[in-house]
């Protein structure tokens, strides 16, 4: 029989830890979250793995790594809202559940949907609530929002969900640029958007934040 505690723990010793992932509330919330209940059932074996998980439709569960990196940066309070953009099947919602007052999980993807609402509500994370609709429009009408993070990279960070960020809030993007993901958290100050480097990390484009295509005649 598979162990997965103690495989959870060993995910955060060798992957988390070590990334400089040292906020208390963090750590705590990665060792508490059952990875491998918020993964399809065929890749339950590799939950605890050092890379993104595959969803299928150009989606994955972002590797530990790397949401731990996100969550220690934004520093979520307890007392915050969140917006989790491209929640999937839920996983990174019942992480941040764990850090704040309320989560609101966006996903398009109606059967990612429902199996993240069930498997949520099997953790108890009964402050999460999972919006059904395109990404890119986020979910206004729960917000406005402390904290925004995405689930997978975006080429183009749309002016709908800027907007859906408090002033004095925050997101985490992962953008990509070539062959490079960048991380960068943004700074909501006067209505306008302050960026700084976090680090660098990999994941595919969510749908409806593609690159633009440059109008040509």
């Amino acid at each position: 029989m598979t162990d997965f505690a103690v495989r959870r723990t060993i995910m955060v010793d060798t992957q988390v830890r070590p990334n400089d992932v040292t906020k208390f509330p963090v750590i705590e919330a990665m060792l508490a979250v059952p990875r491998e209940d918020f993964v399809p059932n065929d890749k339950r074996e590799a939950a605890y793995m050092g890379e993104n998980i595959d969803l299928g439709r150009g989606r994955v569960v972002l590797e530990p790594r790397t949401l731990g990196k996100m969550l220690d940066l934004l520093d979520i309070q307890p007392d915050e809202l969140v917006m989790d953009i491209g929640v999937g099947l839920g996983y990174s919602a019942a992480v941040i559940s764990r850090l704040a007052q309320a989560v609101v999980g966006v996903e398009e993807d109606e059967a990612m949907a429902a199996e993240a609402q069930a498997s949520l509500s099997a953790a108890e994370a009964d402050n999460v609530i999972i919006h059904v609709g395109p990404l890119a429009e986020g979910a206004a009408q729960h917000g406005t929002y402390d904290v925004v993070v995405l689930q997978g990279a975006v080429a183009h960070l749309p002016e709908t969900i800027i907007t859906q960020i408090k002033d004095g809030g925050r997101i985490l993007c992962l953008f990509d640029e070539g062959h490079l993901g960048v991380a960068r958290i943004g700074y909501k100050v006067d209505g306008a958007m302050n960026w700084r480097h976090a680090f660098n990390a990999g994941a595919p484009v969510l749908p409806g934040f593609e690159r633009h295509a440059a109008f040509t005649l």
